[in-house]
């Protein structure tokens, strides 16, 4: 089942957010009728499905592969996965990464900078899965990445 993903975290009708999943659970993402797959995860990460590109066209979604290294995040990674979510932003999108703390970081700033989303409100569903605070590389990304308090 979808629900069983690590750190699964339905934020909207159509978009969703977890950790990595396994082959089987692709099967049941496409069951779902995810049109698009976004994954943030390195192909070397931990439990990393082999081929997902593959995987994720033979159930008939669409496959973003848009790695961002957990220890360097940089703005372009950003950027990249912005332009994808305007460019699928009619379709049901689910976003995964190894944990699920690279895609809530990368759908908050989204929300806050594509969206104008309140930054607080942003930040609620990030919180449910995870702190940057306990990431210093993430806070510092995060921070560097949002537009000053007014």
């Amino acid at each position: 089942m979808i629900e069983e993903i690590r750190n699964f975290l339905p934020l909207t009708e159509r978009l969703l957010s977890s950790g990595m999943p396994t082959s089987e659970q692709m099967s049941d993402v496409a069951r779902a009728g995810v049109q698009v797959v976004i994954n943030l995860a390195l192909p070397t990460s931990e439990r990393a499905l082999p081929d997902e590109a593959k995987l994720v066209e033979s159930l008939g979604m669409t496959y973003v592969g848009s790695p961002v290294e957990w220890e360097h995040p940089i703005r372009r990674n950003l950027d990249d996965f912005m332009n994808a979510m305007d460019s699928y932003k009619d379709h049901k999108v689910l976003v995964h990464c190894q944990a699920n703390y690279r895609a809530t970081g990368f759908i908050t700033l989204y929300r806050i900078l594509r969206i104008g989303w309140d930054r607080e409100k942003a930040f609620e569903d990030l919180r449910r899965i995870w702190n940057p605070e306990e990431y210093p590389v993430w806070k510092k990304f995060i921070d560097d990445n949002l537009p000053a308090k007014a």
